[in-house]
């Protein structure tokens, strides 16, 4: 099978690979604003049908029973895209606007390879645990705690990380023993609708265990949710989107989980090199045209070293080159659309409106007269109440703020409605350790370290999220506990 973007235009309901009932929709290359190619475009009686053969497969086949079967598929899904590795790398570049060097990583290459530890999960997990003996109320008893699948999982999924996004869903979804309808964004239909093709046509995935959908319509999502067959929404998007997620799913009472936004600090000590955790900060935000729910873009600084940080990170954002996403040296390529872009921008102008300063960056790079892109933009000046410093942006602009020692350090970094992710650099074990103990949020990276794997959760505090995604913690999010009470054992 080669994959070509034609094999793009289909759904994946019941095993089949169908048009969308509502015919196609153009694919922007951000990069370039060309037309590069037609997904299927969904309605709801397509997400209808996809709900339906999803819980046809798990009333009525043993995927959820059988965990070697689920392994041997989840390899085999891994082992049959690594083999369409480049073509879905040129594939994802062109869609996603992600610059090639990420794709070697989290946007394409890490998260195929995540599938096998998925797949070494699903047969080594203890599915059942021996509780021992009882006299509950005075009878004999002996207890088992069984951990089942919850059944039907509706996934809704975002356009800046897609491979890495749908399968964190995907893979604990599958190898926890449900079946899944994923809705992708209509921003990357294609990463989506691609693997549905190699699904459909290079694993022994049965015909209705993974079923995807991609449309313009988001009514979709709001159907997926609200239908009483699917019983669990796992949902990574914006806070407020995720509040109406939330919502709908409560009208059947459905398991939620949800990855959502973030507005994270990155919080320098005075005993640490404020220029080169500056630099580093700055760095951080561009890659991805800053288009990542936990990257760190509140940078936080000791107020007698303020100047020395605005400097560093000014100096490090404007040697950052905007460009072409398919060159091996690019980091900060376009964001997704026009209409990202127009968010940003009027990010950049509220930042002067609110007594900001724009040290470097704050408009469209002058050799880039095609594409959606917009400058690395460091921004001074500003304290933690201003809008700049406390609502999500999703592009690659940094504010500076500064603190007056550790403990109001803590402070301004919970000063948030969210409480995703963030990073502390010092030099201190003792001062780096109460630091971490006081930040409230669901990850944090200290002095460089990387926080993100297959084996380790993620998510966040607050109006981040609920629950885990990825680790142990993240598949049990997928299952359901089950307690088997009989006549006690000897």
């Amino acid at each position: 099978m080669t994959l070509r973007p034609a094999d793009s235009s289909a759904l994946l309901v019941d095993g089949k690979l169908i048009p969308g009932s509502g015919g196609t929709f153009d694919i922007v290359n951000p990069a370039t604003e060309e037309i590069v190619g037609r997904a299927a475009d969904g309605t709801a009686a397509d997400m209808d049908a996809a709900i339906a053969a999803a819980r046809r497969a798990f009333d009525t086949t043993d995927w959820s029973r059988d965990h070697a079967f689920r392994a041997r598929c989840l390899r085999q899904l891994r082992d049959a895209l690594q083999s369409h590795l480049e073509e879905l790398r040129e594939i994802t570049i062109a869609e996603v606007g992600a610059p090639a060097v990420l794709t070697h990583g989290p946007q394409l290459a890490g998260p195929i390879e995540d599938l096998g530890y998925w797949a070494d999960l699903a047969e080594n997990y203890s599915w059942e645990q021996d509780l021992g003996n009882a006299t509950p109320m005075g009878v004999p008893t002996h207890r088992r705690l069984l951990r089942e699948a919850v059944g039907v999982v509706g996934a809704i999924t975002p356009w800046n990380f897609p491979h890495q996004i749908n399968f964190a869903k995907l893979g604990p979804a599958l190898a926890a023993g449900n079946t899944v309808v994923l809705k992708p964004a209509p921003d990357t239909p294609w990463c989506a609708a691609l693997v549905a093709a190699v699904i459909a046509e290079e694993t022994e995935i049965p015909a209705g265990v993974v079923n995807v959908v991609t449309s313009t319509d988001h009514a979709l999502g709001a159907q997926l949710c609200s239908d009483p067959r699917v019983d669990l929404i796992t949902f990574t998007g914006s806070t407020v989107t995720g509040r109406a997620v939330m919502a709908a799913a409560s009208e059947s009472l459905k398991k939620v989980f949800l990855e959502l936004g973030g507005k994270s600090a990155f919080i320098v000590l005075d005993d640490a090199d404020v220029a080169g955790a500056s630099s580093y900060a700055a760095f951080s935000v561009t890659v991805h045209a800053g288009q990542g729910c936990a990257l760190c873009t509140r940078l936080l600084v000791p107020r007698e070293k303020y100047d020395e940080a605005v400097a560093a990170a000014a100096q490090a954002m404007a040697g950052v080159r905007v460009g072409d996403p398919t060159d091996p040296g690019t980091v900060c390529g376009p964001l997704i659309s026009a209409k990202q872009r127009d968010r940003v921008e009027s990010y950049l102008r509220l930042a002067t409106e609110e007594g900001g300063t724009v040290v470097t960056g704050g408009g469209r790079p002058r050799d880039r007269d095609r594409g959606f892109f917009v400058e690395p933009t460091l921004i001074a000046g500003l304290d933690n109440s201003s809008r700049v410093a406390q609502e999500e942006i999703f592009g690659p602009v940094l504010v500076v703020l500064p603190h007056d020692g550790d403990e109001d350090a803590i402070r301004i970094a919970n000063d948030s409605t969210y409480g995703l992710s963030g990073a502390v650099w010092g030099t201190d074990p003792d001062r780096i350790e109460h630091v971490v103990a006081g930040v409230r949020t669901g990850t944090l990276g200290v002095n460089g370290g990387l926080w993100y794997s297959a084996d380790a959760p993620f998510g966040g505090y607050k109006q981040s999220g609920i629950g885990r995604e990825m680790g142990v913690a993240g598949f049990e999010e997928y299952l359901e506990t089950k307690l088997v009470a009989g006549p006690a054992t000897s």
